[in-house]
């Protein structure tokens, strides 16, 4: 499922995979993604932030799982078997986020990419890049190095 919007040029434009999190739907560059995996329960870790719902086994490699919907300010996610995990590269880190599915695949310019709105709150800036308008839907561009500070991921 591709959607393309307003591309002229495809080597002007970007890919995003977007996705849902409760009634809200976000996005992130796809190339910081390199897999989409269904839920896994995760095994708890002490002392780690509070939206780090564990680590799974990811083929050899321990992979710390994070409940994007409270790392977001929203309520904190109930996994189910509907749940998707999307790993991701966060810097020097590969994470997985916990979201409520997948819904597309975008490919937009930077034209369709309208600033974060002002009265948006300090918290919402530091990660959203900007809000896509796209066939009544509203998609917020979520940056996941701003999301997860290096020190962050360290802990995570």
């Amino acid at each position: 499922m591709t959607t393309t919007y307003a591309v002229k040029n495809l080597t002007h434009g970007r890919e995003l995979i977007a996705f849902r999190i409760g009634e809200q739907e976000f996005c992130v560059n796809i190339m910081s993604v390199r897999e989409i995996r269904g839920w896994t329960p995760a095994t708890s870790m002490p002392h780690a932030p509070s939206y780090v719902l564990g680590v799974i086994n990811l083929r050899g490699a321990v992979l710390p799982i994070v409940d994007l919907s409270l790392r977001l300010g929203m309520k904190p996610a109930e996994p189910t078997v509907r749940h998707v995990i999307i790993v991701a590269q966060v810097g020097p880190k590969v994470v997985g986020l916990l979201v409520d599915a997948v819904s597309d695949i975008l490919t937009v310019t930077d034209e369709n990419i309208q600033p974060t709105p002002d009265i948006a709150n300090e918290v919402e800036k530091a990660y959203a890049r900007g809000i896509l308008a796209i066939e009544g839907r509203m998609i917020c561009l979520i940056e996941l190095d701003s999301l997860f500070p290096h020190t962050e991921s360290e802990a995570a």
